[in-house]
């Protein structure tokens, strides 16, 4: 019989990969980046051109492979997707 252990909110820390926290970023950037391209019923190639990245650079980083990306570059694809981009201390944060 298998045990279920319950984790936390960041699935890198949990696996104990390092850079956990800045890969829980991007990873959400990601989804934040991709769920804008599927409302605005974008391709791939209309995306990328939009936010000035190859094809499969940006097919990649919808895939999870994010790891050559800043989150400067993630956060300035969302500012061309058309999404201001705010910072607030840590305690202000809203989902």
């Amino acid at each position: 019989m298998s045990n279920i252990e319950h984790g936390s909110i960041n699935v890198y820390a949990d696996l104990g990969l390092p850079n956990a926290e800045g890969m829980h970023i991007k990873a959400q950037l990601a989804a934040k980046i991709g769920d804008i391209i599927k409302r605005r019923k974008l391709t791939q190639v209309q995306a990328a051109e939009l936010l000035g990245v190859t094809q499969p650079k940006l097919s990649g980083l919808l895939r999870g492979q994010f790891r050559g990306i800043s989150e400067a570059k993630m956060l300035e694809c969302l500012t061309h997707l058309g999404r201001d981009v705010a910072f607030r201390p840590i305690g202000e944060l809203v989902n």
